[in-house]
């Protein structure tokens, strides 16, 4: 049987790909120069029959018009946004994401993200660690994540995932989605800018699409309001980046916790000295539990497509 050839747009995490190289062969796109790279794939392209990508590459229309035989495209990520799914319909490519193992993590962050903010962690880790404590004693005031209201933009999987842990610390729970969701006692908001308007907390969990793209803009954000504070787990794009950091700059805005930026891994140099701003390198999945779980994930998926056996985490 055929080995199944496997393109690799960007480095992925060190088990998956030394699996991946152990059952299949496996072609490495940024081990050529970014100009030469077109010329990589068309010279390899008889032998490409899957692309394994992630949230940063994955397969786009000119990536799948240049493979031919490509039959399968298996994300290392939950999110579909480097994929084009409508082109991948039209070629019959199968197209499956990592979903649900992911899930625990990506919650955990978004609440630790928004007790950061508001109990200013990082500042006063960096209040002991410069000898400000000792020199000017007990460091500020901040406030109270407990009790306040929560509102998530999306409740899938994630957005589940933190209302529940939100619920824990007495948080009452609102959400915004295209439609009302069934058997939930949450409130639903039919408009974003209401429910910003109406939370202390607003949570981005929602999946990347053009009708998301910049969800969160200056009306959004004016509503969260001077004492609201945003938290972005779900991706850069949803937020009009420009627009956050001017409400900051400001006083219009609060305070945010980022785990994902517009322009990755640029992140605006205005924000690193705003003491009411944390931020991570987009690590919402990044545990070695969750990794390893997603990379078993990719590869039983690309397992059942060899084999002509149902995929487990179909999308296309």
């Amino acid at each position: 049987m055929e080995s199944l050839g496997v393109l690799l747009p960007v480095p992925m995490n060190a088990y998956l790909e030394s699996e991946l190289a152990r059952r299949y062969k496996v072609f490495r796109l940024w081990e050529s120069p970014p100009e030469r790279r077109q010329d990589f794939i068309r010279a390899n392209a008889a032998a490409i029959r899957a692309v394994v990508g992630n949230s940063k590459a994955g397969a786009d229309a000119d990536t799948i018009d240049a493979l031919p035989r490509l039959e399968i495209v298996a994300c290392f990520s939950v999110g579909l946004d480097k994929v084009d799914l409508a082109k991948c319909r039209e070629r019959g490519i199968r197209v499956t994401n990592t979903p649900d193992v992911l899930t625990e993590d990506v919650a955990d962050l978004a609440i630790g993200l928004a007790i950061a903010v508001l109990r200013r962690l990082c500042q006063a880790d960096r209040y002991v660690r410069s000898g400000t404590w000792l020199s000017k004693g007990d460091y500020k005031l901040t406030t109270r994540f407990s009790g306040k209201t929560i509102g998530i933009i999306g409740l899938g999987r994630i957005g589940l995932a933190i209302a529940k842990r939100a619920e824990a610390f007495g948080c009452p729970i609102s959400y915004y989605s295209r439609s009302e969701k069934p058997n939930t006692n949450y409130k639903y908001y039919s408009n974003l800018v209401d429910l910003a308007a109406n939370c202390h907390v607003l949570v981005v969990a929602c999946s990347l699409t053009e009708e998301t793209y910049h969800i969160v803009n200056r009306e959004v954000l004016d509503a969260l309001g001077p004492k609201g504070v945003l938290v972005n787990i779900g991706r850069g794009p949803h937020v009009d980046e420009p627009e956050l950091v001017t409400a900051l700059r400001e006083g219009r805005l609060g305070g945010a916790g980022l785990d994902v930026f517009e322009h990755e891994p640029d992140v605006p140099e205005e924000l690193f000295g705003m003491e009411n701003v944390v931020l991570v390198p987009h690590v919402g999945s990044g545990t070695n539990e969750t990794r390893n779980a997603m990379a078993d994930l990719v590869l039983g998926n690309l397992e059942a497509h060899v084999m002509n056996k149902p995929l487990l985490t179909p999308v296309v």
